[in-house]
């Protein structure tokens, strides 16, 4: 069975031209130009990655991200003409798997594609998957995505558990900041290099007991970051 996209896109000539590209290798594409005709193809189709503009006629492609993450793990790779950096932010922290501002280069979308695949795949095929690590007061539930501190529910947004779930399952090891992009994020992010700072400042408010003392997450400044235990 080939790999099938969902391309949700209300320019119909840009729609055709990335159909045209993805099927030159090989995937299967489902093309749709409004939010109401990309839930119907979600559900009949049965997608494995989708390509979301943000700018639909009949919905916002944030609400519609939203929406998609609420019922549905597919990767999702926005594509938009908004070059903000906050709108990147915002697309990322609601679900958003990755971020490609038009105009774009046909080869950067289809490397996008190719690793947003690759990382569900390699997902998909973790076994046996790690169930729960405690670190103290610090419980972090991999299986059902979900972290507490002593003893309540701790609530993080998708990237920010995402982040905390690496560096726990890698701690005691100072790992870099390109490092940390490429894991977490994907690639590397083209927007400000504070971007981890601001998720590790928001991590710290959430799971540290004083975030001015972090016992867990140690910063190596102008390198990377640590998650310590011991």
């Amino acid at each position: 069975m080939r790999t099938r996209i969902l391309l949700v896109e209300d320019d119909g000539f840009l729609r055709e031209n990335v159909i045209r590209l993805l099927e030159q290798y090989q995937y299967e594409v489902v093309g749709v130009g409004g939010a109401a005709e990309a839930l119907r193809a979600l559900a009949d189709k049965e997608p494995h990655l989708i390509i979301l503009d943000l700018g639909l006629p009949d919905s916002d492609g944030f609400d519609l991200c939203r929406h998609i993450r609420q019922k549905w793990r597919i990767p999702i790779l926005m594509l938009t003409a908004r070059a903000d950096a906050m709108d990147k932010v915002i697309g990322l922290e609601i679900g958003a798997d990755d971020y490609l501002t038009k105009p774009f280069e046909p080869k950067e979308l289809l490397a996008r594609v190719r690793a947003l695949l690759r990382r569900a795949y390699e997902f998909q095929s973790e076994t046996p998957p790690e169930t729960a690590r405690c670190f103290g007061e610090l419980v972090v539930d991999y299986a059902r995505r979900q972290v507490t501190v002593r003893g309540e529910p701790v609530s993080l947004t998708k990237r920010e558990y995402d982040l905390l779930a690496y560096l726990t399952k890698n701690p005691n090891r100072v790992i870099p900041r390109e490092h940390l992009f490429e894991q977490v994020w994907g690639y590397s992010i083209e927007f400000s290099s504070n971007t981890l700072d601001v998720y590790i400042y928001r991590l710290r408010k959430k799971i540290e007991r004083d975030p001015d003392q972090p016992k867990y997450l140690i910063t190596h400044r102008s390198y990377g970051y640590e998650f310590r235990i011991g």
